[in-house]
């Protein structure tokens, strides 16, 4: 890595066999920082280093270290006393154990680093420990000196690297006991099987597709203010979350909230959600999960909210509904109209014939006669 500069150079002490690498930080920093400045002309605000003694600035290289003692005494020590410290792991990266990964508590991960081979003879005992790292299932546990003080650290391979985690020291995780909630809470058995529901329904997530929302809104509001823009007003955000008194409808709520934004609720349940059922006196906002397509957004910049968009669609049922009955009502009425015109048209039929029949028997008669 020769764009990458390096913080510590030494060796690994891998039993008699030794790796001389230079680390480098495996991780930076994107989060932006800020200036202080004099309100009333914008100048700078800057920290100048006094000596209490004389009163003025002195330079860096006026400035070195020293143990202040429990009643204020000073005692100096130089770095060249620091470095004729007699410690092994001076410059050197002592491995101690080969443990199982599982073995670390998280709780002691601190700044990761990158290990890299430092020169063509340290490549090849650099692949044989990478390999064995890698067959073995296992991590290394090591010591090493960095910035004036000894630490702990575990090796383990990424990709085709190894990579060093510096640990806390056990005595420097503190304990849980007066930060464990009440002992005497319990949970039932249906409460647990909707936080599975939950747990399921949110599923997992790709770390890779999460990102800084905070960042990218600081770094918009600053390119808006660099152009002479106004900031952009913030939208009408979601409530924070009101006080949950009664958790089974919390993860109720919760559980739908979830799949509604995942795009699994069917029709069936939306109605169900739509006459909610009253009584319920849990107060949640919906979880800040990931959203699809189908999640209708709340009410911002004149957009319609989903419970909202709820409403719409039940009124357009209900119109629906309406107007089909209303069709089928008056297909009912014209059929009876129809129906009427031909029971007429049939009594007029009979009353012609039955007059022709009369006036025929009338005829015939007088026929007769004047034969």
């Amino acid at each position: 890595m020769p764009h990458v500069r390096s913080i510590w150079n030494g060796a690994i002490s891998f039993g008699l066999v030794s790796i001389p690498i230079k680390v480098v930080n495996a991780t930076e920093s994107h989060s932006i920082s800020f200036r202080q400045v004099h309100l009333d002309d914008g100048g700078r605000i800057r920290y100048r280093k006094f000596c209490e003694l004389e009163d003025r600035e002195v330079t860096t290289g006026e400035i070195g270290k020293a143990y202040e003692d429990a009643d204020g005494t000073l005692i100096p020590v130089t770095d060249e006393e620091l470095a004729a410290l007699p410690i092994p792991t001076a410059r050197t990266i002592e491995i101690v154990a080969f443990v199982p990964a599982e073995r670390i508590d998280p709780l002691q991960m601190d700044t990761a680093y990158y290990l890299a081979a430092n020169g063509v003879p340290a490549t090849k005992p650099y692949v044989l420990l990478r390999e064995a790292l890698k067959r073995s299932q296992k991590v290394a546990v090591a010591k090493f000196a960095l910035r004036g003080r000894e630490r702990l650290g575990m090796l383990r391979v990424v990709d085709d690297v190894i990579a060093m985690h510096g640990l806390l020291w056990p005595d420097e995780i503190r304990s849980t006991e007066e930060v464990a909630p009440d002992a005497g809470v319990t949970v039932r058995d249906k409460e647990l099987d909707l936080a599975d529901a939950l747990m399921d329904t949110l599923g997992e997530v790709e770390l890779t597709e999460l990102h800084d929302d905070y960042r990218e809104a600081v770094e918009e509001l600053i390119a808006a203010k660099a152009s002479g823009e106004l900031p952009a007003a913030p939208p009408a955000g979601e409530r924070a979350g009101g006080k949950v008194l009664d958790l089974m409808a919390a993860l109720e709520k919760s559980v739908r909230a979830a799949k509604v934004s995942r795009g699994e609720e069917t029709g069936e349940e939306k109605g169900e959600e739509a006459g909610a059922r009253t009584g319920e006196s849990a107060e949640v906002t919906p979880l800040p999960s990931r959203r699809s397509a189908r999640t209708a957004p709340k009410e911002v910049g004149g957009k319609k909210s989903t419970s909202t968009a709820r409403k719409t669609a039940a009124k357009k049922t209900v119109a629906k509904s309406t107007a089909k009955s209303t069709g089928q009502a008056a297909g009912k009425a014209a059929a009876t109209k129809s129906t009427a015109k031909k029971t007429a048209a049939k009594k007029t039929t009979a009353k012609k014939a039955t007059g022709k029949k009369t006036a025929a028997k009338k005829a015939t008669p007088r026929g007769r006669a004047s034969a």
